[in-house]
């Protein structure tokens, strides 16, 4: 069964430190270390880095707000934060193109809560250290217990229980497969996120207003 709205408010707002689990090795480690304590500083989380020879050599940084979310402003704000820490650490040997992007809807699962989010969503999982004997595994996501993800699998080999356990930290890659279900999810949690963004702002605006026409106070002393 899909994840409620509710289920998936609670799961995105809670341990916005969370660390991930699924980690990139390499370069693209090194590169996750600079970048993610200034998307901490700035209230984002970092998804994914990816170092790749698009145009010579592209640095995507994918990152998002606890709620699963990131606006073309956010990614403007992002770039502008890291690339003077990126230009003092000097990470890659060469010159790179710094891309910021958000997860997208077939997004990359890196936290527990990000599979307890798309509880119900068809996942494919890629493990780096072998379950009975296999690597690859495609299933709808049914929970997790501890760190461990539950996969009901499918089309799993008669006699066997298509509930598998697989370890989070253990997969190499772990990805949603686009749905109309997903789809249909992704856009309604956009539109509450954007309405909650609005109101987040509309009560600064109002904040701001009644601190200027507060009244203020003055103390006179009298003469003697």
């Amino acid at each position: 069964m899909v994840q409620s709205d509710a289920q998936a408010a609670k799961a995105a707002t809670e341990q916005e430190d969370e660390p991930r689990l699924i980690v990139e090795p390499g370069l693209p480690a090194r590169v996750a270390a600079i970048v993610e304590p200034v998307l901490g500083q700035l209230g984002f989380r970092l998804v994914r880095v990816r170092v790749s020879a698009a145009e010579g050599c592209t640095v995507q940084i994918m990152a998002e707000r606890p709620d699963g979310t990131l606006s073309i402003d956010d990614c403007e704000d992002i770039s502008r934060a890291l690339s003077p820490v990126m230009d003092v650490a000097d990470p890659v040997e060469k010159a790179y193109r710094l891309e910021i992007s958000s997860p997208g809807i077939d997004r990359p699962l890196v936290r527990t809560s990000d599979f307890d989010r798309h509880i119900g969503h068809l996942v494919r999982i890629e493990m780096a250290i072998p379950v009975n004997g296999r690597k690859r595994f495609k299933g709808t996501i049914a929970g997790t217990e501890g760190g461990i993800a539950r996969l009901a699998r499918e089309e799993a080999p008669e006699g066997e229980d298509p509930i598998v356990l697989l370890p989070i930290d253990e997969m190499s890659e772990a990805k949603l497969v686009l749905t109309d279900e997903l789809v249909t999810q992704a856009l309604r949690r956009e539109k509450a996120a954007k309405r909650e963004r609005r109101a987040a702002k509309r009560e600064e605006r109002r904040e701001v207003r009644q601190s200027r026409h507060r009244p203020q106070s003055h103390v006179v002393k009298g003469g003697e």
